[in-house]
């Protein structure tokens, strides 16, 4: 059985599909074309602040997002750290689970990183003021 990849797309389409959905974003191409950066606004409800994130899309990467602002994000009564976080400074979040393949390059980031993005800040906002983290995950 042969297995047949299909291309993975490009991330001028993604950007545009992002600027679609979020016409105020910001975006720009690095590294020779390589890499996708965005900023855009997020608010998860509208009771929530709103929060200013930053994605980083290298090819043939995993997307990486960060809160920019506000900063430093609060956190949870008695805790240290934020949860579900690659690095508390830079407060790059943990949305998917990358070794179980949950995103893959076929897939738009305006349709998946990000709702996982403002479903994970309405976690965090839940978690900020009850302590638990209800989001699930692996930790």
């Amino acid at each position: 059985m042969v297995k047949i990849s299909r291309p993975t797309i490009s991330l001028l389409v993604q950007a545009h599909k992002l600027q679609s959905y979020f016409p105020n974003s910001k975006w720009r191409l690095e590294n020779c074309g390589n890499t996708l950066v965005w900023k855009e606004a997020l608010k998860p409800s509208e009771l929530s602040l709103t929060y200013m994130i930053k994605l980083v899309y290298q090819r043939e990467k995993h997307p990486d997002v960060f809160i920019v602002e506000p900063k430093p994000l609060l956190l949870a009564k008695g805790a240290t750290k934020l949860e579900h976080v690659y690095c508390t400074k830079k407060q790059h979040i943990c949305i998917y689970y990358k070794n179980a393949s949950e995103w893959n390059a076929n897939m738009m980031i305006a349709d998946s990183i990000i709702p996982w993005t403002s479903e994970w800040l309405l976690h965090y906002e839940y978690w900020v003021s009850t302590g638990i983290w209800h989001g699930g995950g692996i930790h």
